[in-house]
């Protein structure tokens, strides 16, 4: 499995508006196939910033799959216009995992 990381800051203000926007944007990445599931986090210290998790089958999952669907057009259109500025976007492959049981 692989994960996909973005660091995204949101236009001061927009905050708000981006979260419900990405609740909607949410049904077009999860339709793709080789999608597992993805979680958007805020942080506490910077209220403009949040982390995008996504993890995928493989890494051809995002950047073909999704990056050259019709979903990723909607996705687009939803919300690249609030960030500032544009998101790297980085893929992680699990070299050791331990959690809690």
């Amino acid at each position: 499995m692989i994960l996909e990381v973005a660091i995204l800051y949101i236009k001061k203000g927009e905050e708000l508006l981006f979260e419900k926007d990405f609740e909607i944007a949410g049904q077009h990445i999860s339709s793709i196939n080789g999608y597992v599931g993805h979680s958007l986090r805020k942080c506490i210290e910077q209220e403009n910033k949040y982390i995008l998790l996504v993890d995928w089958g493989k890494i051809e999952d995002h950047t073909i799959g999704f990056r050259e669907s019709e979903q990723y057009l909607e996705w687009k259109k939803l919300l690249h216009h609030y960030y500032d500025p544009f998101p790297v976007v980085e893929h992680f492959e699990t070299i050791l995992e331990n959690k809690k049981q």
